[in-house]
């Protein structure tokens, strides 16, 4: 039997789970290492998820090790990879476009099937990259950094745009990173003055708004009245999200990488005289886990400024709840599975 962390809503418990058998072609089977919590998560723990039925094991962000390889798999036991967790169908148009992460059919480990806060996962080898060069836990960070970096690169912004981020959460700083990794001129926006205090103190983002109602004014001042040649909303609010459209300037993109319910309502003379663009981006695919990976390496992104919250698989029950609640200070968390 192998331990698990199912949760129902408002509440987490660990379980024994059978142990997985051999994995079918072309599938692995992985130890389990190091896994990341995000919003996603705890919106599953507080109930609020809309497309999950329980008990679902959570669990999306992770790293782990390769303990055996089914029939027609190149990757090796005892190889530390980093899991894409977009299960796609492959054979779907947007599959077929080479958009496997808006597959038609997909399912993402621990949302529409169960997921790493356990010991043992199987999972499609072709989702495994190496994770040569990088800890444990820094390959951990490497999916939610993928969001961002999938964004950044849908906006296909040039180097020197000036990149006004919203949202200095886990999601919204990955993408801010990103951006001033592409080279653009990073400012944030948030609600929080903590939060843009600590983005300043720990990435070095000196330029921050406090979203309310001097925003827009704060907006024109910080570029010289023109707005921002391109704008990412990553907060998950609607309210935000629209309100974002103004910050654009004429021939600016908007890229709205979170997502909402709700409809999203904007001036349609507003957009078309600044001709501007609007994209949506959805997780991420192989190359920008690859462009995180060497990222990481090469020491363009701190994952100790990132990683703020530790546990473990027996201390979750107590900590998820809290941390729930309690966000001063916390940008990411990591629960170690086992070291290795």
């Amino acid at each position: 039997m192998k331990a698990a962390l199912c949760p129902q809503p408002g509440h987490l418990t660990l379980v024994d789970r059978p142990a997985p058998g051999s994995p079918p072609p072309g599938w692995v089977r992985l130890a389990v290492s190091h896994v990341g919590i995000c919003g996603t998560d705890y919106h599953i723990f507080e109930g609020k998820h809309p497309f999950l039925e329980y008990p679902r094991v959570m669990g999306h962000e992770l790293s782990g090790t390769v303990s055996e390889s089914g029939e027609g798999v190149a990757i090796r036991p005892g190889t530390r990879v980093v899991v894409n967790p977009y299960l796609s169908c492959g054979t779907c148009h947007a599959c077929r476009r080479g958009k496997p992460n808006c597959c038609i059919n997909i399912k993402v480990l621990g949302v529409h099937t169960d997921g790493a806060l356990c010991e043992e996962i199987l999972v499609p080898a072709g989702n495994l990259y190496p994770a040569d060069g990088l800890s444990p836990e820094a390959a951990a960070t490497v999916e939610f950094l993928a969001i961002g970096a999938h964004a950044v690169r849908r906006s296909q912004a040039e180097a020197g745009s000036r990149a006004l981020v919203i949202g200095a959460g886990p999601i919204g700083l990955g993408t801010a990173l990103f951006s001033r990794v592409a080279g653009h001129r990073v400012t944030l926006l948030d609600a929080s003055a903590e939060r843009l205090a600590m983005a300043a103190e720990r990435f070095g983002f000196t330029e921050g708004i406090l979203a309310g109602d001097s925003a827009r004014a704060a907006v024109l001042a910080a570029t010289e009245d023109a707005g921002f040649d391109v704008v990412f909303d990553a907060t998950g609010h609607a309210g935000s999200m629209e309100a974002a459209f103004s910050f654009v300037g004429h021939g600016g993109t908007l890229v709205l990488v979170s997502v909402v319910k709700d409809d999203i309502r904007f001036s349609d003379p507003e957009f078309h005289k600044r001709e501007m663009t609007l994209i949506g981006s959805r997780n991420a695919t192989k190359v920008d886990f690859e462009h995180v990976m060497a990222a990481l390496r090469a020491g363009d992104v701190p994952v100790e400024a990132l990683v703020t919250h530790r546990t473990t698989l027996d201390g979750l029950p107590a900590d998820l709840p809290r941390w729930a609640h309690e966000k001063a200070g916390l940008i990411k968390a990591i629960v170690t599975i086992r070291e290795n």
